[in-house]
């Protein structure tokens, strides 16, 4: 899959040689970026709904109460 972007990147896309390959070489890191976005979202929830905070927290102290023993 990731010889099949970086060929696609060589031969499909109009722009200068060091481009082309710049952009070859970095196309998995979107996916990589996406979850990093999400993560960070998920954890700003957190913090700006505190409801949700609080339930997280509860969650998290059940599941360890239950699958810790």
């Amino acid at each position: 899959m990731y010889v099949a972007g970086v060929a696609w990147g060589l031969i499909m896309i109009d722009a200068r040689p060091a481009a082309r390959l710049g952009l070859a070489l970095l196309w998995p890191l979107g996916p990589l970026a996406f979850v990093l976005t999400i993560t960070i979202l998920l954890v700003a929830s957190l913090v700006a709904y505190p409801a949700v905070g609080a339930g997280v927290l509860i969650a998290a102290g059940v599941a360890w109460w239950a699958f810790g023993t």
